[in-house]
């Protein structure tokens, strides 16, 4: 059978953190059946029609079956009235506050992750990326906010209290990449030049931040098109940022979902922008959305694509340098994965995140060198025509590449399709032939290794001889330990950040006659720059502590508070500094592992006040809490700092008497810890 439209009509209850409603699925019988099922996760089942009669059904916990005969050539209609609490895929943040007037400041919000096919938590769905459907979803939630979703949103209705929003999809898409998520948010709107709206959400507390975040998107997306040949095949395309995300962002049909993590100011686009996962996303819409794989043998299909194009996009924002230091930079991690042992197929289903992204890309760019720019576009034109829509293998994509370039690829697909082992030889010479920046660096290395001039002129030879700052940040980052105090008095006057940036970074010391250029930094751009100069400083001159103290007081940093953090922990640390307020920082530190914050911010919070102070009560209350968090990182660093603090007695003792006041998972948690 072919389910052909999905009519979802849902009510989200935030502060039960339930899901109820009805779909209706319309489908068509290929063949004669006996029976259907669709995948529905822990829901339960008000009611189940076929063509508007009741019919009996089976409830298993993971799927809901009819045993019915249904005819080839006809179409039939499901209605399923169900509601379900999901476990996963449906996270609802900072409604379960017991004091939500003092925590008015802080996100509510509810989004969805469906993360390849786990949908099915929230919406009886398929967990296939096989069966794509026609979706539209109706909505409806307090009036005092927003919802976004997939598709052109058709109507905005209140109606018992509540807000309708009716959205409209115009093609079919596997379930996995419907979305939704809710919040208060404004937007700026851009037009790409092929008219498609793009609407750019963010929080009002960050309408400053909303241009370098969104920062060249309309020029991404205008690329993309351009690039791959093919109009970007959705109504209109959505970004919106969460908190506490479970990846850097998802694609969902037209509607990428993405981490309030690269929410950035203009300072700190400098160091840790939106850019690349911004175009990542972009280039899903038609690698992974307009064409699906079939299954995890094919995942190369998204991932190494969309990481490719995103290289491609940054390379047109950012220079030729930029794309092919970061390959430069990939390859180098490809080269030790291999080396030791751990080297992976590109078809392996169960490949790790790096070879499928970045082996992937390698593939691509390797596969654009071997049948030519012209041949590679029309391939992938033709690739993404014949399949739009629908699902396809590998062996589809290379079809298509072959017949466009009237070249055998089979050595191709066992060198970097099928082979374990990257081919880091292969991979820079095509480099060092392409990029004269990186073909300088590898001549550098080699002189330094087989002539008998001192290190510091030969490297001072090759600094004078570019003007590249890629280049010259390579040099300082590899070989400053190399470099005189004049050289490196030199390099902190070039007064370029980059270059600038690299010294703070990379010097483990600060040695008396750098101590005026060091301070320099501290007036730098740059939340990298600031973190690292502030705190070198005041570990290597105690006595002007006050000074650099003072002089970073009211610098927060990135969105996780790197330099705040770092300037309270410091300013408790300085003895005779501002005693009056030390039991104010000591709040804020510590007030910083709540809830209310960003899991990057509590991860920080919790690693100063670990290294440097004790954890109180509450502080342990909140790493037990993430030790359930849904965001897998954050968990996993939670659990692996509780199971550090219970080899001390101290600790265990505390944590033994918290525990009193668990319920629920965090309970079962720390139990099974104690056990």
């Amino acid at each position: 059978m072919d389910f052909i439209t999905g009519a979802v009509s849902l009510h989200i209850d935030a502060y039960a953190q339930e899901v109820s409603g009805e779909v209706v699925y319309t489908f068509d019988v290929l063949e004669k059946v006996d029976s259907l099922f669709l995948d529905a996760r822990n829901m339960h089942f008000e009611t189940v029609r076929l063509n508007n009669k009741k019919v009996p059904f089976r409830n298993s916990g993971k799927t809901i079956s009819l045993k019915k005969r249904l005819k080839p050539g006809r179409s039939y209609k499901l209605s399923l009235a169900y509601r379900a609490k999901p476990k996963q895929t449906v996270y609802f943040m900072g409604w379960n506050r017991e004091d939500p007037i003092s925590n008015r400041d802080f996100l509510q919000q509810v989004w969805t992750q469906g993360q390849g096919k786990y949908t099915s938590h929230w919406l009886p769905s398929f967990d296939d990326m096989n069966e794509k459907v026609v979706y539209d979803l109706k909505l409806s939630f307090d009036p005092g906010y927003d919802i976004i979703a997939n598709g052109k949103l058709k109507k905005m209705e209140e109606k018992d209290s509540l807000k309708l929003w009716s959205f409209d999809m115009e093609h079919p898409m596997s379930s996995y990449l419907l979305a939704f998520a809710i919040g208060k948010y404004q937007k700026r709107m851009e037009v790409s030049s092929s008219g498609i709206p793009l609407e750019l959400y963010y929080y009002p507390k960050d309408s400053l931040r909303a241009e370098p975040t969104y920062r060249y998107t309309k020029r991404i997306f205008d690329f993309l098109e351009e690039e791959i040949g093919l109009a970007y095949p959705w109504q209109n395309y959505k970004q919106i940022p969460v908190k506490d995300f479970l990846y850097a962002g998802m694609e969902n049909t037209g509607t990428t979902i993405f981490s309030d993590a690269y929410v950035v100011d203009s300072i700190a686009f400098k160091d840790r922008n939106y850019v690349n996962v911004n175009a990542h996303e972009m280039a899903h819409q038609w690698f992974g959305n307009l064409v699906t794989e079939v299954d995890g043998n094919h995942h190369w299909l998204h991932e190494g694509f969309a990481t490719y194009y995103a290289l491609l996009a940054e390379q047109a924002v950012f220079g030729d340098a930029h794309f092919f230091w970061k390959l430069y930079d990939t390859a180098q991690q490809l080269g030790e994965l291999s080396d030791s042992g751990k080297g992976e197929a590109l078809v392996d289903p169960k490949a790790s995140s790096l070879t499928f992204y970045e082996k992937g890309a390698w593939a691509l760019f390797m596969l654009r060198h071997r049948v030519g720019n012209r041949a590679f576009k029309q391939g992938i034109k033709n690739y993404l025509q014949r399949f739009k829509f629908k699902n396809a293998t590998v062996e589809d994509l290379i079809w298509e590449m072959e017949s466009a370039s009237d070249t055998d690829l089979s050595d191709f697909q066992k060198v970097w399709l099928q082979d374990k082992q990257f081919p880091f030889t292969k991979a820079m010479q095509t480099l060092r032939a392409s990029c004269g920046d990186i073909e300088q660096f590898h001549l550098l290395q080699r002189e330094l290794t087989t002539s008998s001039e001192s290190n510091e002129t030969i490297i001072q030879r090759y600094w004078d001889s570019t003007e590249s700052i890629d280049l010259k940040k390579r040099i300082v980052s590899t070989y400053h330990k190399s470099l005189s105090i004049d050289f490196l008095i030199k390099i902190f006057d070039t007064n370029v950040p980059q270059i600038r940036q690299a010294l703070a970074v990379q010097m483990e010391k600060v040695p008396l006659e750098l101590k005026s250029k060091f301070e320099t930094l501290l007036n730098d751009q740059s939340y990298v720059t600031l973190e690292n100069a502030l705190y070198k400083l005041w570990v290597y001159f105690p006595n002007d502590r006050k000074t650099y103290l003072d002089q970073s007081k009211k610098w927060f940093g990135f969105q996780n508070g790197n330099v705040r953090l770092l300037w309270l922990t410091l300013a408790l640390l300085t003895k005779a500094y501002n005693e009056e307020s030390k039991l104010e920082y000591y709040r804020e530190l510590r007030g910083y592992t709540s809830s209310n914050y960003p899991f990057e911010m509590r991860q920080l919070a919790f690693q100063w006040i670990k290294e440097v102070f004790d954890f109180n009560d509450e502080n342990l209350r909140d790493l037990i809490q993430a030790t359930t968090h849904h965001t897998w990182q954050f968990r996993k660093y939670a659990r692996a700092m509780l199971d550090k603090l219970l080899k001390e007695e101290r600790y265990k003792e505390r944590i033994v008497n918290l525990s009193k006041e668990l319920g629920g998972k965090e309970l079962e948690y720390v139990n099974s810890k104690m056990q």
